[in-house]
This record gives C-alpha cells, sequence and structure tokens, in this order.
C-alpha cells in the first residue's frame, strides 16, 4: 500500500511537472532571412494591366507561441524610399507627395493585434497598419508552409505565405482613384530562423 501510495505520488508529479512545461513554454523569437523573404503589392492599371511592386528594405521582430497561436506576434517596419516597381520614373511619382511621400513618411509599420488559428497550418492574422501618418486595422490571411528544422543550417525555422487586401484611399492616398485601382492587393513571402 505504502508502495503504490509512493508510486502515485511519483507519478503526479512527473505528469504535473511534464504539463506545467507544456503550458509555460516560453514564445520563441525568430530572425527573418531577408534573402528568402518579399513584401510585394499589386495594383490593376487603368483596366488595362495589372502593376507589380515590391519595398526592398525591411526589418521587424517575430515571436511564435506553437502551442497557444494567440500568443505570437509581428512587428514590421518598412522603409518606404526602398519601393521599387521596376521603372524609375514611376517610382519617382510613387515617393512623390501623391502617393507614399517619402521624404515626410520614410517608414510605415505593421503591428500585430491578433493571430487565429483558422485551421492546419493556416491563421488569420490582424494588426495596426501605419502609412502616410494613419493607423488602420489590417487583416492578412497567413498560411505556413513549414515550420520545423532547416535541412542546411539545422535551426528551427518557419515559412509563411500571407495576403490581403486594402483600399488605400483610407491612409489619405486617393492620387488617380479609381482609374487606378484603390484596392491594392499585398503579398508577403518569407522565412525565419529561431534566435
Amino acid at each position: 500500500m505504502i508502495r503504490n501510495t509512493a508510486l502515485a505520488a511519483v507519478t503526479a508529479l512527473a505528469l504535473s511537472g511534464a504539463f506545467a512545461t507544456t503550458a509555460f513554454a516560453e514564445p520563441v523569437d525568430y530572425a527573418f532571412d531577408k534573402t528568402h523573404a518579399n513584401i510585394t503589392f499589386t495594383i490593376n492599371h487603368l483596366g488595362f494591366s495589372t502593376a507589380h511592386g515590391r519595398f526592398n528594405t525591411f526589418d521587424g521582430t517575430l515571436t511564435i507561441d506553437e502551442e497557444e497561436p494567440a500568443n505570437s506576434a509581428v512587428d514590421v517596419t518598412i522603409a518606404t524610399d526602398s519601393l521599387d516597381t521596376f521603372y524609375d520614373k514611376r517610382n519617382e511619382h510613387l515617393k512623390s507627395k501623391d502617393f507614399f511621400n517619402v521624404a515626410e513618411f520614410p517608414e510605415m509599420t505593421f503591428k500585430s493585434t491578433s493571430v487565429e488559428k483558422t485551421g492546419d497550418d493556416m491563421l488569420k492574422m490582424t494588426g495596426d497598419l501605419t502609412m502616410l501618418g494613419v493607423t488602420k486595422p489590417v487583416t492578412l490571411d497567413v498560411t505556413v508552409p513549414k515550420l520545423g528544422a532547416h535541412p542546411m543550417s539545422g535551426a528551427k525555422a518557419v515559412g509563411f505565405h500571407a495576403t490581403g487586401t486594402i483600399k488605400r484611399s483610407e491612409w489619405g492616398m486617393t492620387t488617380f482613384v479609381p482609374a487606378v485601382s484603390d484596392e491594392v492587393d499585398i503579398v508577403i513571402d518569407l522565412e525565419a530562423a529561431q534566435k
């Protein structure tokens, strides 16, 4: 009887320790692999074509809680002057006061406010996008293609594919609306490695 009681106590202690480790697992910080990352956008041009662009300079922080995705977070700062639409004259116009006004607003930011798991390897992330001095919520649909050991470095790594749509006029960017579409489609692809 004493032996059984002792065994039960040890088992209970071991189980409680295991559950405590899981319950109190700390979120993990990841560093962006900017050699395998793109922040891109597309916009309809006069109904004839789709114009593509990207931002070449950005940085930020990423925290992942695998047990509780709601505790995960991302905070990204983008240099607006790094905008590239593959045509210098158009880049100059987009950087002017008509659009991104990079002289007055050299950065735009996205800070997540909530993360919700919506399916296997799928998340819905809502955050505050600040652009041209205006902050408004944006929701991104996120797919996580892979989370695990990187085959080359051995470090734990993660990939993301995020999509969303905004109306640029809501941030005060109204030049040529609606001839040049108000709606802007955003696509973000990113790899990150555990710090």
